[in-house]
């Protein structure tokens, strides 16, 4: 039985490596967004962003070279709940997340 990926496909991202990329992610967003989010906020929108990668996991591996792909995805499916969460307005939010992803 071999598990591992075909020539030119990629394996799945473990989970400690989706949790590092959604904190920077994040980190980054909130560096361009230019207002304070307290602590405990980022860490729920890190959660709530590394649970929706989890439920979308095989889609987004198979985007994993469309960052215009993945971006909109992210406008659709996280942020407006991260919105909600940390009381920013969306469409800023938005624009601050695909200057940090590059989408």
């Amino acid at each position: 039985m071999n598990n591992s990926p075909g020539k030119h496909q990629t394996p799945l991202p473990t989970p400690r490596k989706i949790r590092r990329g959604c904190s920077k992610e994040l980190y980054r967003t909130v560096k361009r967004l230019g207002v304070y989010i307290p602590q405990d906020k980022i860490a729920e929108g890190e959660a709530l962003y590394y649970k929706k990668v989890i439920e979308n996991l095989l889609w987004i591996a198979e985007q994993n070279s469309n960052r215009k792909a993945l971006a909109d995805w992210w406008d659709e499916a996280v942020s407006g709940e991260l919105a909600e969460l940390w009381q920013v307005d969306q469409g800023q939010l938005k624009r601050a997340f695909r200057s940090a992803f590059g989408g």
